[in-house]
């Protein structure tokens, strides 16, 4: 299983629990998690298919790679964590 987060920003706009969830692609992950929570998707993907350009997404403290494809890699005991990401100075 791959524990998702999500911060408590993204808390205010969507109902998305944090949960223990499986795949083997970043991408996965969101698929399984967004069959029960289909409301998220929107919050965390863009129609696309992409990351939103305002939200990060790491795996094991590490930003992810692949924010088109989310072919980035994850395996059972591994952390992707979703925020909303900072702009403008």
């Amino acid at each position: 299983m791959v524990a998702l987060r999500f911060a408590k920003a993204f808390r205010r706009h969507v109902d998305c629990p944090d949960a223990n969830v499986t795949g083997s692609t970043v991408g996965e992950v969101f698929e399984t998690y967004f069959a029960d929570r289909p409301d998220v998707r929107s919050y965390v993907l863009d129609p696309s298919g992409a990351v939103r350009k305002h939200v990060a997404v790491f795996r094991n403290n590490d930003q992810i790679v692949d924010r088109v494809g989310l072919t980035d890699s994850v395996a059972d005991g591994d952390r992707v964590d979703v925020f909303q990401a900072l702009s403008g100075g």
